[in-house]
């Protein structure tokens, strides 16, 4: 548990932040953010941050967040259909990243321009989580490369037959031609509201 004060001003400091910019701070953000003047001094603050788990290092050594994304309450269900009577029963504490992100160092997030995703459910300033660790399978959507410009659709096989399908009769499916290059699998969609 954290007990000072301190460290619990700059780990709001830095969720804000990560929260606005999508990204860990640099060194010398983060001597910003934390009133810090010297490197070594950010680098003590970072060295107590990672033994608090709220802050974890890739392959690479670049830090990304960890419990830094904190949990939020599953309080329970709530009924789409027919009104029923609503009880709060606290279900457990469930980390965002946990339920959103399976692979951190093979995750990305991108922001969606257009409605060709449309009757799935993805609409442009959606955001989705991107899975670059995997094989396709058939009715994934994909974030695909073709001839240089990417696309988000349904990825289709039938034998060695490859199509790209949207999600909105106004657009054509595509069978690339040339080469194709998968980036990801779309893993999750987020919508602000």
């Amino acid at each position: 548990m954290i007990s000072d004060t301190v460290t619990k001003s700059r780990i709001a400091s830095l969720r804000h932040f990560y929260f606005q910019k999508w990204r860990m701070p640099s060194f010398s953000e983060m001597g910003e953010l934390f009133g810090l003047k010297s490197k070594n001094a950010v680098s003590k603050v970072v060295d107590k941050l990672k033994v608090l788990g709220v802050v974890t290092k890739d392959e690479k050594g670049k830090l990304i967040p960890g419990s830094l994304l904190s949990s939020v309450r599953l309080l329970g269900t709530v009924e789409a259909g027919i009104p029923s009577p609503a009880e709060e029963e606290l279900a457990e504490a469930i980390s965002l990243d946990d339920l959103l992100i399976h692979n951190q160092e093979n995750t990305f997030m991108l922001t969606v321009s257009g409605d060709s995703m449309a009757e799935a459910g993805i609409f442009s300033g959606d955001m989705v989580i991107v899975d670059k660790g995997c094989e396709p399978k058939n009715e994934d959507i994909v974030i695909a490369e073709l001839d240089g410009e990417w696309t988000m659709k349904y990825f289709r096989k039938q034998e060695k037959r490859i199509s790209l399908v949207p999600a909105n009769k106004k657009y054509k499916t595509i069978y690339p031609q040339n080469k194709l290059k998968i980036a990801g699998i779309v893993s999750a969609v987020i919508r602000k509201y």
